[in-house]
């Protein structure tokens, strides 16, 4: 999406969702200023989540995301959007 991220990400034991996070938006901006040096400000101070507690939910929660890119007109079908993959599809 050009705008946001969505993502589903299964924490690890000890693992806390904040740091994470910190640590993939640091990642991505350092990769993509390499690219783009001048580029402004990409990530906004938070993060919104939410848990999810069964695979069905998982399952929702991955195709809900993989058709963002159709909804909002970027692409015709899912498989046109290169930046996607689930397992759950």
């Amino acid at each position: 999406m050009p705008d946001h991220w969505h993502g589903l990400i299964e924490l690890g034991e000890g693992e806390a969702l904040p740091a994470l996070m910190r640590h993939f938006k640091s990642n991505v901006s350092r990769r993509l200023r390499l690219r783009h040096p001048n580029m402004g400000a990409l990530w906004g101070k938070s993060f919104h989540d939410r848990a999810l507690r069964a695979d069905e939910a998982a399952m929702a929660a991955a195709r809900y995301i993989v058709m963002n890119p159709v909804r909002a007109g970027l692409v015709g079908r899912v498989g046109e959007y290169p930046f996607w993959d689930a397992v759950w599809v």
